[in-house]
């Protein structure tokens, strides 16, 4: 019996020993519930007056939980002292200072030979997949990469939203692959790949697909290989197909009529979400329809119109757009995420920058960068307004201050009242949005969080509840949104660090996704337990991204002429032909509609804090180490 006295005193002083670091420091042993989801006792929560010689801490304003939704962004409530003033106070940020060489030793540098090495395993990753579904998949629109079969929509259960929104029988991870082939330099295959969907493709099929999911796989993927096909200033070398007769072109255009029924018959101009490419809109179709995917047509059908001439398709874009923008909160300047097409109220007040709202906010921006229309740059302007003022909450600076660090969360969007404590994955395409506007410093922050969950779990779950410490939705499906922000960012920062990011992506998912003919989607990023899917946009997306972040002779890179992608990760030029309307303005009579409604006034120069980076900087790690440790200790990683 004596040994169990042993161990039961053993037991209460450890336990004695972790309340007195937990009282003393807020740093005790995380809870954990089984999952390793470790529920911290957030210091950015805990009473800090044991730092302030005994007297009363006063609630921060750049804490997540505590920023209130009347703040504006720059206007802080109180001053947050820099890291490393003098300050008779014991700083909160001090908490994490750590061995503050341990994050430039890691990150501060990439040989070339390891860059080469992540090269070729991007493209052997992208033949592993592409390879496969040319092999057990074509024509069939997906690979199941488990079983080696091929997967075409769920034609038993049309209910089945998650396949039959996406697969429409047309060879879509085919189609969605085509620029990926010239980006990694297989003219060869590009070819052969061209010449498949020429002799196989019909769009003249009983499926009723998603109308955002249609226009960004498939029509966005056939006019960006047709403009490489034939446009002269291309970066790729000679791929110009031997008689070859737009017919690429034929097919956007062939599809895109299908798409158009959506448009007819809504109160609004709000397109309904979904077709049948044979019979239009189905009779049971639903009134609702997400913000994203009714506002983020404009590029495609856009770069479609200025090419064949036919104004319809741009038309019906920018008058969803349009119609939208009209719907956003008079108060907040905020939009929601679901609406009604026909009444024009909102179902959905949750604004936020992920699933919904995304790719509707870049569309602003680029639309504006292509087409050059003035109307697209003041939308964005006053929206990318509206969402620092009541989106962003932390410190006002991404490398400055005290306090949580910037992250965007979820409002209601006519009081910006905090709506839940969950981010979702989609929203780490912001970032590279951010490099776009300019916005550097928030991009580098930002960025930094979502890489700090996927250093986790060695994956990106579908929802993060930033609160909890721990995944709300726990599946991966191959996702490129992390990639693209970390290749944008390399390409604006030069950074190693973000070379480093991405070979810790890459070996993430050869470690944990690849399997017997493809990658698969994890099922559980906690367990890595996984889904026979592979979706199109890992080849189109994620594997691009990879090979073009450690590919820094690609021709993309060395042309003399610029390029935007897509949401899709389609490669359109930016171009002076696309600046050019064969036809009058499209809304004459509605001029000065942005001017009588807007609540938030934009500034006449850009976002931007180019300038604003100290010089020394400017070849160290994007991110101070002591906020790197913050934020790695903020996600549970110590």
């Amino acid at each position: 019996m004596q040994w169990r006295s042993v161990v039961v005193g053993l037991v209460v002083l450890k336990l004695s020993l972790n309340c007195v670091l937990w009282l003393a420091f807020g740093l005790g042993r995380n809870v954990s519930w089984g999952f390793n989801f470790p529920l911290n006792f957030k210091l950015h929560k805990l009473d800090l007056s044991l730092f302030h010689d005994g007297k009363e801490a006063a609630a921060k304003p750049d804490a997540w939980s505590q920023r209130t939704h009347d703040y504006r962004y720059g206007e802080l409530q109180t001053p947050s002292p820099k890291i490393g003033e003098e300050s008779p106070q014991r700083s909160y940020m001090s908490l994490f200072d750590g061995n503050r060489d341990e994050y430039v030793r890691k990150y501060g540098s990439f040989p070339d030979t390891l860059k080469a090495k992540m090269k070729d395993m991007a493209k052997e990753m992208f033949y592993f997949g592409y390879d496969n579904y040319m092999k057990y998949a074509f024509p069939e629109d997906e690979l199941n990469p488990i079983d080696c079969e091929g997967r075409g929509p769920d034609i038993l259960n049309p209910s089945n939203i998650n396949i039959n929104d996406v697969l429409g029988n047309y060879s879509l991870t085919l189609i969605d692959t085509l620029d990926t082939l010239l980006v990694l330099g297989n003219v060869t295959e590009f070819h052969r790949a061209v010449k498949l969907v020429i002799d196989t493709v019909s769009f003249d099929k009983d499926s009723t697909v998603q109308v955002f999911e249609a226009n960004i796989r498939i029509l966005g993927s056939l006019i960006s290989a047709h403009i490489l096909l034939t446009d002269p200033k291309h970066p790729f070398g000679k791929v110009g197909l031997e008689g070859y007769d737009n017919e690429l072109l034929h097919l956007a255009h062939d599809l895109a009529v299908r798409l158009l029924p959506a448009f007819e018959n809504t109160s609004t101009g709000i397109p309904y979400p979904r077709v049948n490419l044979k019979t239009g809109v189905p009779p049971d179709s639903i009134n609702e329809t997400c913000t994203a995917g009714a506002g983020s047509l404009l590029v495609e059908f856009g770069v479609l119109s200025r090419l064949i001439g036919d104004s319809t398709f741009e038309w019906v874009a920018r008058r969803a757009v349009r119609a939208l923008w009209n719907l956003r909160s008079n108060e907040t300047g905020l939009l929601g995420n679901v609406v009604n097409i026909q009444t024009g109220q909102w179902v959905g007040k949750q604004s936020g920058l992920g699933a919904g709202m995304d790719s509707f906010y870049e569309y602003l921006l680029k639309s504006y960068i292509l087409f050059g229309e003035k109307e697209d740059y003041k939308m964005f302007q006053a929206a990318y307004e509206s969402i620092q003022n009541h989106l962003r909450r932390g410190r006002e600076s991404c490398n400055e201050g005290e306090g949580d660090p910037p992250l965007y969360v979820n409002v209601n969007m006519f009081n910006g009242q905090i709506m839940n404590t969950w981010i979702d994955s989609l929203q780490a395409f912001f970032p590279g949005l951010q490099v776009l506007n300019g916005d550097i410093e928030n991009a580098i922050c930002l960025h930094a969080f979502y890489y700090a969950i996927w250093k986790r779990f060695g994956a990106l779950p579908e929802r993060y509840n930033w609160q909890l410490q721990a995944p709300d939705v726990l599946f991966y499906p191959l996702r490129p949104e992390l990639v693209e922000s970390t290749y944008l960012l390399y390409q604006a920062t030069k950074n190693p660090f973000y070379l480093h990011v991405g070979m810790d992506i890459l070996q993430s998912l050869e470690k944990n996704a690849k399997v017997r003919c493809g990658y698969a989607t994890l099922h559980h990023v906690v367990d890595k337990s996984k889904e026979d899917r592979m979706e199109s946009f890992f080849l189109s997306e994620t594997c691009k991204y990879l090979f073009l972040l450690f590919d820094d002779d690609n021709p993309l890179h060395k042309s003399e002429n610029k390029y935007i992608f897509t949401t899709e990760g389609h490669i359109v030029p930016i171009d002076k032909r696309f600046r050019e309307k064969q036809w009058n303005d499209l809304f004459p009579c509605e001029e000065g509609v942005l001017a009588e409604k807007e609540p938030n006034r934009w500034h006449a120069s850009n976002i931007t804090n180019c300038d604003r980076i100290p010089e020394e900087r400017r070849y160290a790690l994007p991110l101070k180490s002591v906020y790197m440790r913050q934020i790695d200790h903020m996600v549970g990683l110590f």
